[in-house]
């Protein structure tokens, strides 16, 4: 009876390794050009090809976003192909107390009118400066998350957004034996309000408890949509330090609370 449950293992083992052995060489060779996609599967859909503004956010554009901080050539590549007009590249800044910057951008308050279609970008209240991920992952909710949630609630679009800032060498909650916190290296920004197309504000501190209005609704929308582009979603929920806004942070992966 052992013997036969033994061999009976030892078989589902050799079909898994066997299945495995297969997957992996239909990856090797769809990627190859061994065997063809085309026409089957979107490019966007393929693991290797580049991340592109207008692809849905599913699970291959999450995972493609979650690497850019290991791909600071793809993610300016990124950059500068879907959003000239609003970032500038800056010189590296590095530091030995954990606030290097590193391929950082400055995110203009207003988008520059290139001809193209990024004029009808949001303005916010400041520039800030962004990390290259922070950026794309930016970019990500307010085409995918932020208007189609404005729209859906509201009825109208978001034209500004209001944040508290990016970039603070400090660390956690400004304490002395944390860690460094996203702010540190630019990885993360602070939103506090959003101004809608008829003029109206709304911001955390006044709309968050008001869930049963069409505000706090859009806010808490706001933030599960945030969620899809940013590895760390904090907010008013979260703990009194969030009272007042989102952390949109691009560390970690689908940190939502």
């Amino acid at each position: 009876m052992l013997k036969r449950k033994g061999l009976h293992e030892r078989g589902k083992s050799r079909i898994i390794t066997l299945l495995c052995l297969i997957a992996i060489g239909s990856g090797v060779a769809v990627q190859r050009d061994i065997i063809s996609l085309t026409g089957l599967v979107p490019a966007y859909q393929l693991p290797w090809t580049p991340l592109v503004l207008d692809q849905p956010l599913g699970v291959v554009a999450r995972w493609k976003l979650s690497r850019l901080s290991r791909q600071p050539e793809a993610c300016r590549d990124f950059l500068l192909r879907e959003a000239s007009s609003r970032v500038t590249a800056l010189p590296d800044r590095t530091a030995t107390n954990g606030c290097q910057l590193v391929n950082h951008w400055r995110v203009a308050a207003v988008a520059d009118d290139n001809g193209g279609n990024e004029i009808a970008a949001v303005r916010f209240n400041n520039a800030f400066i962004a990390s290259c991920p922070l950026a794309v992952s930016w970019l990500f909710f307010e085409r995918h998350g932020l208007q189609p949630t404005a729209q859906t609630f509201l009825g109208q679009r978001v034209t500004q957004v209001d944040h508290l800032g990016s970039y603070a060498c400090r660390n956690i909650y400004g304490r002395e034996n944390a860690r460094r916190s996203e702010h540190a290296t630019a990885d993360a920004l602070d939103v506090a309000g959003f101004r809608l197309a008829e003029g109206r504000q709304i911001n955390l501190l006044a709309d968050w408890a008001n869930e049963d209005d069409a505000e706090g609704r859009f806010l808490r929308a706001i933030q599960q949509a945030a969620c899809q582009s940013f590895g760390t979603v904090l907010g008013p929920d979260y703990n009194a330090a969030h009272r007042d806004h989102f952390h949109l942070g691009t560390r970690g992966w689908r940190v939502c609370r």
